[in-house]
């Protein structure tokens, strides 16, 4: 995904949501906003997702089939979804008199490796898009999907049209990747659970990237290690209306950074504990080799000694929730051939983070977390940090106390609001 420097000046992608492309009339709305942007002088890359539902509607018929579907199917599957809102796209854009022409994940050579519904692209050839944006016509592009090296479709995971549409645009150069979705930019934290919440105009990428990691849905997390990557600016709108979003781009010179930028929250964890693991080189990297290797994402990994008097450990993890029904398998197999007393396993929590670039050079912030925490009744139960970010696990009940708390205790409400932030999470 070189950037070629045969590029237009002139050239944007425009990547819309689910709910974007919800309807035939919200369709409409799509197809007028890329002719208006096209007319105004630009060249346009438009990258769609399946209609709001249809990509749950399609999972649901697999597992009524089978409670495991063949991960090569689902994709063969999923992938219908964003072909449909294609062509649906392109036919409006040319009832509406202008040009356009539909083109899915094989046909542009959207290379991805083998790891079905977690695909990653390794390449895309950007040569047919921009013969079709210089001959006068809209490319509108299916996001989600590729293509492996075997010819099988592919699929990037939850919020992959959002990859698709960045990687498009370093691909073919274009000057800005335009993300939009039912939320007009980035949020201090979700508003639906704290009405302080407020929306900045610019987050760099390296919030963003801790953001979208730690349950923040608006852009996936691999959309923003592409844009880092290649320097794409990422601007978030709103579909429904004109208003300037939020820019996600480099640090600017001389931006001061605040000491915490955000609130998020994931309730996509499940926490699994290993009781009585005996304490043996080799034990552990051989429980989380089989995760790695059947694509199963570990996140925080606690180990402590055993309440045991013999030489053994607890092991605690978190695991995605939608990962736990086939992960189950492998730790129990796992953890039988290894002599585990037992497992323990809990759906019922969540992770809440606060992420800033000042906490680099600022002491005393993660006491302060803990301690808003505390002062709430709300016990932690694992903890995991880096350079930019702390984060906690704690029982799901309080997740809307805990979102409140952090926000408003690190001065983050309205009014208050230092800088860059979250982006709201989905509800529930």
């Amino acid at each position: 995904m070189a950037l070629p420097a045969w590029a237009p000046v002139a050239l944007i992608v425009q990547k819309y949501g689910g709910t974007s492309v919800g309807s035939l009339e919200r369709m409409r709305n799509v197809a007028e906003r890329a002719l208006a942007t096209q007319r105004a002088g630009n060249e346009v890359v438009l990258v769609v997702s399946a209609m709001s539902g249809e990509t749950n509607r399609l999972l649901a018929l697999a597992h009524q089939i089978t409670d495991v579907p063949d991960r090569r199917e689902l994709d063969a599957l999923a992938a219908t979804g964003e072909q449909v809102s294609a062509a649906l796209v392109s036919m409006t854009i040319q009832k509406l008199g202008g040009q356009a022409r539909s083109f899915l994940g094989h046909q542009i050579r959207v290379h991805t490796d083998d790891a079905f519904t977690k695909a990653r692209i390794l390449s895309i050839e950007g040569s047919r898009l921009l013969e079709t944006v210089k001959s006068g016509k809209i490319a509108v592009v299916a996001g989600f999907q590729g293509v492996d090296a075997g010819g099988n479709i592919t699929t990037l995971g939850r919020g992959g049209s959002d990859t698709t549409g960045v990687a498009v645009a370093a691909a073919i150069g274009a000057d800005v990747c335009e993300i939009y979705t039912d939320v007009d930019g980035v949020y201090t934290t979700d508003p639906n659970i704290c009405p302080s919440a407020t929306k900045i105009d610019r987050i760099s990428f390296e919030e963003m990237l801790e953001l979208a990691s730690l349950g923040a849905k608006v852009l996936q997390i691999r959309s923003v290690e592409v844009g880092m990557k290649y320097n794409v600016p990422i601007h978030v709108r709103s579909s429904f209306n004109d208003r300037p979003g939020t820019m996600v781009a480099g640090e600017e010179e001389g931006f001061e950074a605040v000491t915490v930028a955000g609130v998020a929250y994931d309730k996509n964890e499940a926490k699994v504990q290993l009781v009585a693991v005996p304490d043996k080189p080799g034990v552990v990297a051989a429980l989380f080799s089989s995760l790695a290797k059947d694509n199963v994402s570990v996140d925080m990994i606690i180990q402590s000694p055993s309440r045991g008097t013999d030489r053994s450990t607890d092991v605690t993890f978190t695991v995605p929730k939608t990962d736990l029904p086939r992960a189950r398998a492998l730790i129990e197999t796992q953890a039988k051939g290894i002599g585990v007393e037992r497992i323990e396993y809990d759906a019922d929590i969540v992770k809440v983070s606060i992420v800033g670039l000042g906490m680099r050079s600022h002491a005393g912030v993660a006491a302060k977390m803990f301690s808003l925490l505390a002062a709430e009744n709300i016990n932690i139960q694992a903890i995991s940090t880096s350079e930019i970010r702390i984060s906690c696990i704690i029982n799901s009940k309080y997740t809307e106390l805990a979102v409140r708390a952090l926000h408003d205790g690190f001065g983050l409400a309205k009014n208050g609001a230092e800088g860059p932030a979250s982006i709201p999470p989905p509800v529930g």
